[in-house]
């Protein structure tokens, strides 16, 4: 069993620590966290080891009443990887430590890519990542596109891909970005850094992105057209997409025709938090104009990146796993592609569409 180890327990934390714990060859080492919230609650009430994020921290968590098991770099010491969820920027200082440990690490999208060996998406570049001391699981917008770009890539090629990218304002515990009511360019430069992103996954992609925030704290919406290379008919993508198993295309028959629906759907199908992991397609909206593909897709911020990161895992500690292996196994242990009713085109795919090893 592989021990991993989660620094942070916050929105992605709580949910990677949770995806950890159903894989049938991983164990969570422990999560940290920097003061006693609600939060660290859970993870005492969850049966997991708590550390300190510092040694003079642990003095909180005492008086608290949630005992600790050592600081972080105790946490470390114990595991085989550690997945570093910490807020934007502070993976970046924790990379010494991981690195005196050596320890393999796994950052987030809100690092920079010169953090990390190489930013992972696996549907994409699994491969890349075997064997690496470091990898990046890019922001979960990112995630989407690659997602989405990696069998369209291969099946037609992309000749160009722009973007529009209608972002929440905040996740639901975020309170310090409300109350809110506005729309913003974010940023009003173009491209937005979604683009040049997703070109750590994708080198060559040709791609402009442009980014815009409302207030919500639902799921991204993302307005896409790709210029393919070919020109297959909107029926063949819809097929093509409807193999991939983290690509949902919603059927027309649900009534679904926004994030919020989207979001209760989920939550009445029994997904743990409501949490999407797979991208949402509306399938009508798939339209091909010649070589022009359009298409809008939600990403649910909270919870796509989570599998990826399970896949980042094993790809780092080097186990016996091809992307489609360990896509199959992080899929299967989560439910990913179950409890949601399939586009008539499509089945509940059990792997993507990618050749073995």
């Amino acid at each position: 069993m592989l021990h991993v180890g989660i620094n942070g327990f916050g929105t992605i934390g709580k949910r990677v620590a949770d995806a950890v714990r159903v894989q049938p060859d991983m164990t969570v080492a422990g999560v940290s966290k920097r003061s006693p919230n609600f939060e660290a609650t859970i993870a005492r009430d969850r049966g997991y080891d708590l550390y300190a994020a510092s040694e003079d921290g642990r003095e909180a968590f005492h008086d608290a009443d949630l005992p600790t098991a050592g600081a972080v770099h105790d946490l470390v010491e114990a595991s085989d990887v550690v997945v570093d969820t910490t807020p934007g920027g502070v993976g970046a200082t924790n990379a010494t430590l991981y690195a005196d440990h050596d320890t393999p690490a796994i950052f987030q999208g809100g690092e920079s890519p010169d953090v990390a060996d190489v930013s992972f998406v696996a549907r994409a570049n699994y491969d890349t990542a075997v064997g690496a001391d470091t990898a990046r699981v890019v922001s979960c917008n990112t995630t989407g596109l690659s997602r989405l770009f990696a069998p369209l890539e291969e099946n037609y090629g992309i000749e160009k891909a722009r973007v529009t990218l209608v972002r929440r304002g905040g996740d639901p515990g975020q309170t310090s970005r409300g109350p809110i009511n506005d729309t913003l360019p974010d940023p009003v430069e173009i491209p937005s850094h979604h683009g040049p992103d997703v070109q750590t996954v994708f080198p060559d992609l040709d791609i402009d992105t442009m980014g815009m925030k409302v207030p919500t704290t639902q799921m991204h919406t993302h307005s896409v057209n790709v210029t393919l290379e070919s020109a297959p008919s909107a029926e063949e993508v819809r097929s093509l997409l409807s193999r991939e198993s983290r690509l949902f295309l919603i059927p027309e028959t649900l009534g679904i025709d926004g994030a919020g629906k989207l979001k209760e759907y989920t939550r009445d199908a029994g997904r743990p938090r409501g949490d999407v992991w797979e991208n949402c397609i509306w399938a009508e909206s798939v339209t091909v104009e010649g070589r022009d593909l359009y298409l809008f897709q939600a990403i649910h911020q909270e919870a796509d990146v989570v599998p990826e990161n399970i896949d980042a895992v094993r790809a780092l500690s080097e186990r016996t796993a091809s992307a489609r292996q360990s896509i199959e196994r992080t899929n299967d242990a989560l439910g990913v592609g179950r409890g949601l009713v399939q586009h008539e085109e499509g089945e509940i795919p059990k792997a993507d569409s990618i050749a073995d090893d």
